[in-house]
C-alpha cells in the first residue's frame, strides 16, 4: 500500500523551499553595475530586477512575500520587459539568470494563475505565450546562463533549458525536475520538445512520467547541467548567501566566454550517448520505444490518469512530426488536461498538501527537543527513525533487550539505505544516530518533551505505561499515543493531567508513510495539540487534525469498506478478482491484499471495536472468518500467509490454498442485482463515501479538505479522485445517494446514506469544495 500511495505524495515536490529570507546582495568589487534602464517599467517592477556588470546583464528573480519564485503573470511580463531591453541594449553582450532567493531558483509554475483559466483554450494560449517566450531565449543573439541553485522544477526548469548554459550549486537543496505529470499536466513550454534532445529519449520519459526529482551532480551527468559548483561555507556572511554571490560571479565570467567565444556551449558526448542518439533516430527503434513506455504506464495507471499517455503522445508527435507540430500540440494538450478532472483533483491535493503543512494552533510555547518513544517494535522504531533524522534527541525504550535491538537495527537500516541512495553519507548517517539512546528503563524520561507511546493496542497496557511515565516526566511534558483505534479520553482517563494527552496515529511503514492523524480530545489543551502538530511537520508529515471517536477518521472510513470486502469474499469472489476491481478504480493496493498487510490480526480487533461502538452500520462479512483465519495463523504478510503466500524473492503470489476451506464454510449466497465488477466497485466506495461524510456530519472532521488528504495519503484512495470529498462533488452526492439506495434495499442498514449526503443530494448547488 506505501509504495502505492507514496507515488502521489511527490506533489511535495512543488513545495520545495527556501528556509531563508531573501537578500539583495551588494555587487562583488570589481564590476561596474548600473541599472539597465530608467524607464517607468523599472520603478514599477516587484518580481524581476536587473544589473549590468560590465557587459552582462544580471536578472535576479524574487516574487515577493513568498519562500519560493513562482511563473506567475507578473513574474513572466516583467521578465519578458527585462530581456526585451537587454537584446535592445547594444552594450550587453550576454546575460545570467539567477534567483535571489538562496532555495529556489523557480519552483514552478503559478497554479492559481492556471486554476483561474475557465476554458481550456485560455490554459493553452497560457502555453503558447510561455512557448514563445523561451523560443526568443533559445534563439537569443546574445548567450543566457541559467545560474542554478535551490529548487528549479516544472516552469523553472521550462526557463532553465531554454538557455543556452545551466549552472549549478552542488547542493542538497538544488533540485532539478519536471514534476507536472503529479498535478495531472504535462510541461507546457517547450520542455516536451526540448528534453529528448537535450537527454535524449529514455531520460526524458523517465523525467517526465515520474516527476521525480534529480540532483544537480546527476544532473550534469545526464547532460541537464553543463557546470557545477561547490557552496562554500560560512564568512562574514551566511553560507547561502555567500554560495550564491560566488555563482553569480561563476556563471558571469562563463556568460562572458560565450559572448566572446572562449567557452562553447557544446557538450561533449560520451560513446554510449553517441549510440543512443543513433539508435533514437531510427523510427522503427524509436516505435519500439514508445510500444514499451506505453505498455508500462497502462499497466502502472490503469489509463485512470491521461497526463502520462498525452506526454508520449507529445513527444512522439514533436520526434516524427517536426518541431511546429510538436509545440501545438503540447500546448493544446497542456490546455485539454488542466480541465479534466483528474487535475482538478491533483491540484486539489496539492492545495490540501500545502495546507496541512502549517500548523494551525500557532507555535507552541516551547519547542520540543527531547522525544522518547515506547515500544521499540516496528511502529515505535519507525517513528524514532523520522524523529532523529530531523534532528530530535531521541530515547527509544522497551521492555525486552532482543525487541530494543531489533528496533535501533530497524533505524539503522533505514538510514543507511538513504547512504546506499547516496542521500546521506555514512559520517551524516553517525552522527544522526549518535542522537538515538537505547534504553530499557526510564533513564532521563525527567528531560523528555514529548512521549509517543507505540505499545500493544490494548487499554489496560496502555493505561499502565501512562501511570509508570507520569510517574517520570516533567510537568511541561506530552503523552501521545499511536494508538489506530482506541479513544484517546479512554486511555486520558487513568492521567492526572488530560489536557497534556492527544493521539498521534503514524501510518506503516512509518518512514514512508506521509501521513499523520492528530487527535485532540476536549481537554486537550490547544498548546499540546501545536506542539504535536509541531513534531509532526518538523518529522515531515502531511498532518490531518481530527476529533476523538472510535477509529478516528481514518480507520474509521476503512472499517465499513473492509467489512463490505469480507461479504463479497463470502459472496464467492475470490481475492485475485477483487483486488483486480479495486484497483481498476484507481486504488493503489487491492482489496484483499490491503486487508493482508494491515494484519488480519489488527484487522479483526478493530472490526470488533468498531462493531461495539457502531453496531449494524458496520456490519457486512463475518468477522468469525478473520478470526478462524487468525486460528489458523493466517495472518497476512507478516506470517507468510494470508489471503496469499509470501515468499522472500517471489514476485508473483499464489494464492493461498488454506482459505478454500475457510471461504467453503463462510459462503453465502450472491445476490446477482448487485454483484457486477462496477456494483462490487461501488459497495466498496460507497460505504467508504458515506463513512467519511458521516465524519464531517458529526464534526470529527473540522473540513472536506483534511478528510480528502487523509484517505489518499493515509487509506491509498484513488488519487486521481482526489478523496471521497472531491469524488462526490465530481460524481454527484445525488447519484451516489442513489447507489446507497439500490444497495440498502438489498444489504439493510450498512448503505443507509448519512444526512450530510442527502442535504447535498437535495441541493445540487452545494458541493463540499466550491
Amino acid at each position: 500500500m506505501a509504495a502505492a500511495v507514496r507515488a502521489i505524495g511527490s506533489l511535495g515536490r512543488f513545495t520545495a523551499a527556501a528556509k531563508y529570507s531573501p537578500s539583495l546582495r551588494p555587487p562583488p568589487a570589481g564590476y561596474a553595475c548600473r541599472n539597465i534602464s530608467t524607464s517607468t517599467a523599472l520603478q514599477t517592477r516587484t518580481h524581476v530586477s536587473c544589473d549590468i556588470k560590465g557587459d552582462v546583464a544580471v536578472v535576479r528573480f524574487n516574487t515577493p512575500n513568498s519562500k519560493v519564485n513562482t511563473l506567475s503573470r507578473q513574474l513572466s511580463s516583467e521578465f519578458t520587459d527585462v530581456m526585451n531591453e537587454i537584446w535592445a541594449n547594444e552594450a550587453v553582450k550576454s546575460a545570467v539568470l539567477i534567483s535571489s532567493k538562496p532555495g529556489s531558483f523557480i519552483a514552478g509554475a503559478d497554479i492559481d494563475m492556471i486554476e483561474a483559466c475557465k476554458t481550456s483554450q485560455e490554459v493553452t494560449q497560457l502555453s503558447q505565450e510561455g512557448q514563445k517566450m523561451l523560443e526568443k531565449i533559445e534563439q537569443s543573439p546574445k548567450p543566457v546562463v541559467a545560474a542554478i541553485s535551490g529548487s528549479c522544477l516544472g516552469g523553472g526548469l521550462e526557463v532553465a533549458i531554454a538557455c543556452h548554459y545551466r549552472i549549478a550549486t552542488k547542493d542538497k537543496k538544488t533540485i532539478l525536475g519536471t514534476p507536472e505529470v503529479l498535478l495531472g499536466l504535462l510541461p507546457g513550454a517547450g520542455a516536451t520538445q526540448r528534453l529528448p534532445k537535450m537527454v535524449g529519449l529514455p531520460a526524458a520519459f523517465d523525467m517526465m512520467l515520474t516527476g521525480r526529482n534529480i540532483r544537480a551532480d546527476r544532473a550534469k551527468k545526464m547532460g541537464l547541467v553543463d557546470q557545477l559548483v561547490d557552496p562554500l561555507g560560512p564568512g562574514m556572511k551566511a553560507p547561502e548567501a555567500r554560495t550564491i554571490e560566488y555563482l553569480e560571479e561563476v556563471a558571469i565570467g562563463f556568460a562572458r566566454g560565450l559572448a566572446n567565444r572562449t567557452v562553447s556551449a557544446k557538450r561533449a558526448k560520451g560513446l554510449i550517448q553517441k549510440i543512443t542518439d543513433y539508435a533514437m533516430a531510427l523510427p522503427f527503434v524509436r516505435r519500439q520505444v514508445y510500444k514499451t513506455v506505453e505498455n508500462k504506464v497502462q499497466k502502472q495507471t490503469k489509463g485512470l490518469y491521461p497526463a502520462p499517455l498525452k506526454i508520449i503522445e507529445v513527444v512522439k508527435t514533436g520526434l516524427d512530426q517536426g518541431h511546429d507540430a510538436g509545440y501545438l500540440i503540447e500546448s493544446q494538450s497542456f490546455g485539454q488536461l488542466a480541465v479534466t478532472k483528474e487535475a482538478k483533483a491533483l491540484i486539489g491535493l496539492y492545495h490540501g498538501q500545502v495546507r496541512c503543512k502549517k500548523n494551525k494552533f500557532g507555535t507552541p510555547q516551547r519547542e520540543v527537543k527531547t522525544l522518547a518513544v515506547l515500544g521499540a517494535g516496528l511502529m515505535g522504531a519507525g517513528i524514532a527513525q523520522v524523529s532523529v533524522d530531523k534532528g530530535l534527541k531521541t530515547i527509544l525504550k522497551d521492555t525486552a533487550q532482543q525487541g530494543l535491538d531489533r528496533g535501533q537495527q530497524q533505524v539503522f537500516k533505514g538510514l543507511n539505505s538513504k547512504v546506499k541512495k547516496k542521500s546521506l553519507t555514512s559520517f551524516e548517517r553517525d552522527s544522526i544516530l549518535s542522537n538515538l539512546t537505547g534504553q530499557l528503563d526510564y533513564k532521563g524520561f525527567d528531560k523528555a518533551d514529548m512521549v509517543i507511546e507505540a505499545v500493544f493496542e490494548d487499554i489496560n497496557i496502555k493505561h499502565k505505561v501512562l501511570k509508570e511515565v507520569e510517574a517520570v516526566i516533567p510537568a511541561h511534558c506530552i503523552f501521545a499515543s499511536n494508538t489506530s483505534a482506541l479513544p484517546i479520553s479512554q486511555i486520558a482517563a487513568v492521567s492526572k493531567r488530560p489536557e497534556k494527552v492527544i493521539g498521534m496515529h503514524y501510518f506503516s511503514p512509518v518512514d514512508r508513510m506521509q501521513l499523520l492523524e492528530i487527535i485532540t480530545t476536549d481537554k486537550t489543551s490547544q498548546d499540546t495539540a501545536a506542539s504535536a502538530v509541531a513534531v509532526g511537520l518538523k518529522q515531515g508529515k502531511i498532518v490531518i487534525v481530527v476529533k476523538d471517536g472510535p477509529g478516528f477518521y481514518t480507520t474509521r472510513c476503512l472499517g465499513p469498506m473492509l467489512a463490505e470486502v469480507v461479504r463479497v469474499l463470502q459472496e464467492g469472489i475470490d481475492p485475485k478478482k477483487i483486488d483486480a476491481i479495486s484497483t481498476a478504480f484507481g486504488f493503489p493496493v487491492g482489496a484483499a491484499t490491503l486487508i493482508d498487510e494491515v494484519g488480519v490480526d489488527v484487522a479483526t480487533h478493530v472490526a470488533e471495536d468498531l462493531g461495539k461502538a457502531f453496531g449494524e452500520r458496520f456490519g457486512g462479512g463475518s468477522i468469525e472468518l478473520f478470526k478462524l483465519m487468525v486460528e489458523k495463523g493466517f495472518l497476512g504478510r507478516k506470517a507468510g500467509k494470508g489471503f496469499y503466500v509470501y515468499q522472500e524473492g517471489v514476485k508473483n503470489r499464489s494464492l493461498n490454498s488454506g482459505m478454500d476451506e475457510i471461504l467453503a464454510r463462510f459462503k453465502v449466497p450472491a445476490k446477482p442485482e448487485v454483484c457486477t465488477d462496477e456494483d462490487i466497485q461501488m459497495r466498496l466506495v460507497t460505504r467508504f463515501v458515506n463513512e467519511a461524510a458521516m465524519c464531517l456530519q458529526e464534526g470529527i472532521l473540522s473540513n472536506p479538505v483534511e478528510g480528502d488528504i487523509g484517505a489518499v495519503f493515509g487509506l491509498g484512495f484513488p488519487p486521481c479522485l482526489g478523496g471521497p470529498f472531491r469524488y462526490a462533488d465530481s460524481y454527484g452526492a445525488k447519484q451516489l445517494v442513489d447507489k446507497l439506495r439500490k444497495y440498502e434495499a438489498v444489504y439493510g442498514s450498512q448503505f443507509t446514506p448519512c444526512q450530510l449526503l442527502l442535504d447535498y443530494a437535495n441541493s445540487p448547488s452545494k458541493k463540499f469544495h466550491q
